[in-house]
């Protein structure tokens, strides 16, 4: 192999190769029971991830990692006959009343570790993420390529308590020099899906680069995302990237300047410095409103083109809402609990941390994110509602985004966009796992796919709150208390069942472990989140 390099942009964001290599990968997985020769699933309310209504109660099989049947048992309020139900397996779980949904696909995550600026465990985002569901990631942006490479057998071989892993990682990395010609941009492509890779992770490169990249990823079966940083996205909007290959954009930049209609490059003030990031990210909570107007033809000859090329947007709404609203990002209920300390100083306003951009955050530049989000927000629901592709990605680790936490925010950001709750979850599953070309193997419940489920109490349709690990707050009129109910109840990947509660509380005493060595007390937990029980009233431990 000629010699490579990460991109400048890159190497500032994640260490390098040769360090990478002594990073721990996890520690062997101790959670989760399974897999079993029949699993059952007994008697829940099925929602497929494929669009269909939710149906049961429905009894699921399966067998050796496998679905292998789903049989409607009867009716609601009425009693099961045994006599119709599938045959007995060596674990069955009662999940009866219950919603079954297929595992969650995390578009855009990031498997931070100990020496990552957030200082946190990878076991603690992992189990973050299983305990909301998620059974695979797309990870784009691990720090280095064999070490990914080797998460992701270790996922597979349920070796570790992680999400299955779709490896993508950035273009350049693991290199010894930077890539300055195309046939080098081709040569890197080509070595890194010898090493295993499922896609490859862009931020942008001078165009004859990145075009040689891109048609080069295209040539060999290599799928593409790309984060259009703005020191290259005058050369290389998202209209051209995707002409030329690219299969995917992660955030939203790149869009709005290929909507320009009377410019072409953004409207940077005098004093404006990439480098400062209150100048990166104020300015562009006020782009949007520089693109063409929604349904204008301009606006609409893009969609048109995009959605022609087949081509996936994962938005990552929830990345930049403390842009919109600090306080309230920053002091969401599950902080106090599942925060690290180190991330808890990696959020504070910082010069040298990315994403840590709160200098001086005015109201006038919340407002101006809130006028972003509705443009944003407007032209992804009408891409979706055209038959676009859109995924949900979280990009947790940043900005007060909290690990699985964050994925179930995003599923509410997008039913704020206008998505029926069933279109969210299918963005969730089926559609995430068609990004990447699993779809044949995950992302809904049907007979042969494997058996990836998120199992909860409450109806998410009802109430997308009731995914997050600290649930939501109900008055129960029967007792007079107020209940915290739902959050995710169990988790199965690969037909191993993982009690969701349970990786909850071990994140908890992960933190509290954190807080101790520091001289910390453990944080109190509020009143209205005092127990991780879902269904358990206030009060009662």
């Amino acid at each position: 192999m000629t010699r490579f390099t990460s991109l400048l942009f890159v190497a500032s964001l994640f260490t390098s190769q040769s360090v990478a290599q002594d990073i721990s990968t996890g520690p062997p997985r101790a959670e989760g029971e399974g897999p079993y020769e029949r699993l059952i699933l007994r008697g829940g309310i099925m929602i497929d991830g494929a669009g269909a209504p939710p149906i049961g109660p429905v009894d699921i099989v399966v067998e050796d990692n496998r679905i292998t049947e789903i049989r409607v048992v009867g009716y609601p309020g009425l009693p099961i006959d045994p006599a119709r139900r599938p045959a007995g397996g060596d674990r069955e779980i009662d999940v009866s009343g219950m919603y079954v949904l297929p595992g969650f696909v995390d578009n855009h995550g990031h498997q931070h570790t100990a020496r990552s600026g957030q200082g946190v465990p990878v076991e603690y985002v992992r189990k973050l993420w299983m305990a909301h569901g998620i059974t695979t990631t797309r990870d784009v942006g691990a720090p280095g390529v064999d070490w990914l490479m080797e998460v992701k057998r270790r996922s597979a071989a349920n070796e570790i308590t992680a999400p299955r892993i779709i490896a993508f990682p950035i273009f350049g990395q693991g290199a010894e020099s930077p890539i300055s010609t195309a046939e080098e941009a081709r040569e890197w492509v080509r070595w890194v899906k010898s090493k295993g890779a499922d896609g490859i992770k862009f931020f942008g490169a001078p165009p004859e680069i990145l075009t040689a990249a891109l048609t080069e990823a295209k040539a060999i079966g290599l799928r593409s995302t790309e984060h259009h940083a703005q020191l290259n996205v005058t050369r290389m909007n998202v209209l051209r990237t995707a002409s030329l290959g690219l299969t995917s954009m992660e955030h939203w930049y790149g869009l709005p300047e290929a909507l320009f209609a009377d410019r072409v490059i953004q409207d940077y003030p005098p004093d404006y410095n990439y480098q400062n990031e209150a100048h990166r990210f104020g300015e562009a909570g006020r782009l949007w409103r520089q693109a063409a107007p929604p349904f204008s033809d301009h606006w609409n000859a893009v969609m048109d083109s995009l959605l022609a090329l087949d081509f996936t947007i994962d938005p990552t709404f929830v990345a930049y809402l403390a842009s919109r609203d600090l306080s309230r990002q920053s002091r969401n209920i599950w902080h106090s609990i599942y925060t690290m300390p180190s991330l808890w100083r990696f959020y504070r306003p910082s010069r040298d941390a990315h994403g840590s951009y709160w200098f001086d955050w005015t109201l006038d530049d919340e407002l101006d994110w809130k006028e972003n989000y509705r443009l944003w927000m407007t032209f992804v629901n009408e891409y979706k509602n055209r038959g676009g592709r859109v995924t949900i990605g979280s990009d947790s680790g940043y900005i007060y985004n909290l690990y699985g936490f964050g994925y179930i925010q995003e599923m509410t950001l997008m039913r704020e966009a206008g998505f029926h709750p069933l279109e969210v979850i299918r963005s969730a599953t089926l559609l995430g796992a068609e990004a990447s070309g699993l779809d044949h193997e995950i992302g809904s419940i049907q007979v042969g796919k494997l058996a990836d489920f998120v199992v909860v109490g409450e109806n998410p349709l009802q109430n997308l709150n009731v995914l997050f690990g600290t649930g939501a707050l109900r008055l129960n009129d029967d007792t007079g208390e107020v209940e915290r109910v739902g959050g995710v109840r169990w988790t199965i990947k690969d037909g191993i069942v993982y009690d969701a509660p349970a990786l909850l509380e071990d994140v908890r005493q992960m933190v509290n472990a954190s807080k101790a060595e520091l001289g910390l007390p453990p944080s109190p937990m509020p009143m209205f989140i005092e127990t991780t029980r879902p269904g358990v009233p206030v009060g009662e431990r």
